[in-house]
């Protein structure tokens, strides 16, 4: 969870006790582990479902779209090799190279319209995926303060966090104030019963990194 961990700053801080003195305050740590929260929220395996939905709907769009083209090219060499074919009338040849002039612009506007799908397709794609992270993030982060401030904790730090060099941000965890499943809990709380048989495992994409 490199980079969800980056966004969250690796950090939840949680302000305690405002009325008392920094000197009188006595640290109480928690930890949580975003990246195993972040990957069995519920919502998020429903997001990375509505995700495949979406992009097998490309895929077949732009299959049935290449499709057509192979059939348009097709049809374009035959009028080429008639407009070459010595057993017709010059007319009928000059019939067939204009037919198969008309073919090769049809053509050439069908790929142009199939990069111009692809692209605007891909960005959809890609502001959906970023709608959809940060709006689950958000979710985590209001149930991690929600549980910190539950439990009295002065700060909650993620396990699964990283550095910049990528070495791991918390490099000793007994365990004992470890409120994951605490969080989990509260956040699928409201999930459908068999939403676990329902949904896909959550992609590196969604989680938003190549790190299985």
């Amino acid at each position: 969870m490199k980079n969800v961990s980056r966004i969250l700053f690796s950090v939840v801080l949680l302000a305690m006790f405002t009325g008392l003195s920094a000197q009188a305050q006595t640290l109480k740590l928690a930890t949580v582990d975003i990246g195993k929260v972040f990957t069995n929220f519920y919502k998020t395996k429903l997001a990375q479902q509505n995700l495949d939905e979406s992009k097998n709907k490309l895929l077949k769009d732009e299959t049935s779209m290449m499709e057509d083209l192979k059939k348009a090219d097709g049809e374009h060499q035959s009028l080429l090799a008639a407009s070459n074919d010595s057993a017709l009338s010059a007319d009928e040849r000059d019939k067939k190279k204009q037919a198969a002039d008309l073919k090769f612009k049809q053509i050439q506007e069908s790929k142009a319209a199939l990069d111009q799908y692809d692209r605007s397709a891909k960005q959809n794609l890609a502001s959906q995926l970023q709608r959809v992270h940060d709006k689950i993030l958000g979710e985590i982060r209001d149930a991690v303060q929600s549980k910190g401030k539950a439990g009295g904790y002065t700060m909650v730090i993620d396990s699964s966090a990283e550095t910049v060099t990528q070495t791991p941000m918390v490099v000793y965890n007994n365990g004992q104030v470890d409120i994951t499943d605490d969080v989990l809990k509260q956040l699928n709380a409201g999930a459908p019963i068999d939403f676990n048989t329902k949904v896909p495992p959550v992609s590196p994409s969604l989680l938003g990194t190549n790190r299985p």
